[in-house]
């Protein structure tokens, strides 16, 4: 069985409750990410911040012309949200996030974030079971990718 440990990026970019929301959006912006798990001091998942959660920024700040200075992550981040266990089985995870529209899914140990798997990362760890496989010669047509 492969589990969401092996795939899963330990690099995780996280912000909390009280993170300005641009600060956020900036974040998220740089690294090129569509979400981030929204995290307690102790790192427990409290949440998740997307790129759809933000949305409503559009009309609160282009046709109320209201400020976002003082809004926070928790002014528009989702609590109920779905994570993955370290040791959960990657087939599991990749159900998941094709049933769903989610592009990304915290993983935790004990219920601390400790890393993210995202669709690219699936496609990522596929190309590379591929490539791993027709180098050694063990590929071919018809042939299971991933043995989950």
């Amino acid at each position: 069985m492969i589990t969401a440990e092996q795939v899963m990026n330990s690099d995780v970019i996280t912000v909390k409750k009280d993170t300005p929301i641009l600060e956020a959006m900036e974040l998220m912006l740089q690294k090129h990410i569509s979400g981030v798990p929204v995290v307690d001091d102790d790192m427990n998942l409290v949440g998740v911040l997307s790129e759809t959660d933000v949305v409503s920024l559009v009309y609160n700040t282009v046709y109320k012309t209201e400020s976002l200075e003082k809004k926070k992550v928790r002014n528009y981040m989702t609590e109920r949200t779905v994570s993955f266990d370290k040791d959960d089985n990657l087939l599991d995870v990749c159900d998941f996030l094709a049933k769903n529209l989610f592009r990304r899914v915290p993983i935790t140990s004990a219920g601390k974030v400790v890393g993210i798997i995202s669709v690219p990362d699936i496609l990522e760890y596929t190309l590379k079971v591929y490539r791993e496989r027709e180098s050694t010669g063990a590929g071919g047509a018809g042939r299971n990718l991933i043995h989950l």
